[in-house]
C-alpha cells in the first residue's frame, strides 16, 4: 500500500476508548479520523473529525465510510467480519482484515490457528452438547475451562468444571451454547507481548509485560517485565508466525502463560491494540497506537524499545474518583477515557506510574 500523506482520513470501527485513543494519535500525525460506532455520545467520537452514529453493518454507513477514508481499522475484535468484507468490496484498504477478526471471534477457530501456525496453546475440544462437553473434561484430564465459543471477554463467558461429571452442568449455565473445552495451564504468570506488522511485513514487537487478572479483568500490567533472553526471542517469533500466519497489518496483542520450566504458551490474540501495551504510552520511544497508525497507513513502523519501567494501573468503575490525587502525583500519568456513566468493573482510566529502567 502506499503511504497515506499526512491530511488523509482514516475510518475506525468502534469508538470507545482505544479508539479515542488511536484517534489521538493519528491526529498527532496529521491524520482526520471518522467513527463508525452505534453509540450516539461514544467517547472517539468526541475526538474526531466526524461520527457515524450507525450500527457496523449498515450499508449506507460502511458506503460513506469507504468512500471518506484512505484505509479503515478496527478498534475491537467483535465488529462483524461480513462489514470489513464490504468496505473491501466498495474499493477501501481495511486492516486488519477480515479473516484475522473472523478467527478471533471463535476461540476453537483461534486454537485451531494458533497450533497451525506454530504457536502452542493448551490442548483443548470443542463441544455442542452437554455429553460432547462431559466427554471432552474426561479425555484432557476431567478439570478444564469451558468457555463458549464467542462474545466472551474479560473472565464473562466462562466457567470451571471441577470434574467431567461437572461438565454438563457448566455447559448448561453457560447457555447450552457451542463451547470450547480447555485443559488447565500449570502457568507461573501471565505474560503478553505488543507486536505490528506493515503491509511490507516489517515486524515490531514491544518489550513483554507482566499482567495480573482479578476476576478476568486485567488489573495491572508492569513493563518491561523480567524475562530471560530466550523468552524474549521466543515471544517474539510465536508473534511473527501469528503476523505472517494472518498477512495480518497493525497491532496485535498476544496473551501468554508462561509454563513453571519457562516455556510459553498462547492463550489468546486479540487483533487490535491491546490493554496490556497501555504502558507504551509513557514507557515506550512510540506508544501501541501511533505504531498501529503508521503500520495500518503504510508508514515505516516506529522504535519499540522501553524508555522506562511502567506499571499499569486501570481505574474501574468508581475507582476514577481517584483523579485529583493521581493528578497530583509526579510519578504517574492518567489517562482518562471520557466515559460519562462509572459503573462497577467498567474500565473508565487507567495510570501509569514510571521508574527508571
Amino acid at each position: 500500500m502506499k503511504p497515506l500523506s499526512p491530511g488523509s482520513t482514516i475510518g475506525i470501527l468502534g469508538g470507545g476508548q482505544l479508539g479515542r485513543m488511536l484517534a489521538t494519535a493519528a491526529a498527532r500525525l496529521g491524520f482526520d479520523v471518522i467513527i463508525l460506532d452505534p453509540e450516539p455520545d461514544c467517547p472517539a467520537s468526541r475526538v474526531s473529525a466526524r461520527h457515524l452514529a450507525a450500527p457496523y453493518d449498515d450499508a449506507e454507513a460502511l458506503k460513506v465510510l469507504a468512500g471518506s477514508c484512505g484505509v479503515v481499522t478496527v478498534e475491537f475484535e467483535n465488529v462483524p467480519a461480513a462489514a470489513l468484507e464490504t468496505l473491501i468490496a466498495l474499493g477501501v484498504p481495511v486492516a486488519p482484515g477480515p479473516r484475522a477478526l473472523a478467527i478471533a471471534q471463535d476461540r476453537v477457530d483461534e486454537k485451531t490457528f494458533l497450533n497451525g501456525a506454530g504457536a502452542p496453546t493448551v490442548a483443548f475440544a470443542a463441544a455442542s452438547t452437554a455429553g460432547e462437553a462431559a466427554g471432552a473434561a474426561e479425555a484432557l484430564g476431567g478439570r478444564v475451562l469451558i468457555k463458549t465459543r464467542r462474545e466472551g471477554y474479560d473472565g464473562k463467558g466462562q466457567a470451571w468444571a471441577a470434574s467431567a461429571g461437572e461438565a454438563g452442568a457448566v455447559f448448561r449455565a453457560l447457555g447450552e451454547r457451542p463451547v470450547i473445552v480447555e485443559a488447565p495451564a500449570d502457568f507461573r504468570r501471565e505474560l503478553s507481548i505488543i507486536a505490528a506488522r506493515g503491509w511490507d511485513g516489517a515486524v515490531a514487537a514491544f518489550p513483554l509485560a507482566e499482567n495480573t487478572h482479578v476476576q478476568g479483568i486485567l488489573r495491572r500490567s508492569v513493563a518491561p517485565a523480567a524475562v530471560s533472553p530466550d523468552q524474549v526471542l521466543e515471544a517474539g517469533e510465536i508473534a511473527r508466525r501469528i503476523l505472517d500466519g494472518l498477512d495480518y497489518v497493525g497491532v496485535i496483542g498476544i496473551e501468554l502463560f508462561e509454563l513453571g520450566d519457562g516455556r510459553l504458551l498462547v492463550n489468546e490474540i486479540a487483533p487490535r491494540v491491546h490493554n496490556s501495551g497501555h504502558w507504551t504510552q509513557d514507557g515506550a520511544a512510540i506508544d501501541q497506537f501511533e505504531q498501529h497508525v503508521r503500520a495500518v497507513t503504510g508508514w515505516p513502523l516506529g522504535p519499540a524499545h522501553a524508555t522506562a519501567r511502567v506499571e499499569m494501573t486501570n481505574l474501574l468503575g468508581d475507582e476514577v474518583t481517584q483523579w485529583a490525587a493521581l493528578a497530583a502525583d509526579p510519578t504517574c500519568r492518567l489517562h482518562l477515557y471520557g466515559k460519562r456513566e462509572a459503573r462497577p468493573g467498567r474500565k473508565m482510566a487507567h495510570v501509569n506510574r514510571m521508574s527508571d529502567l
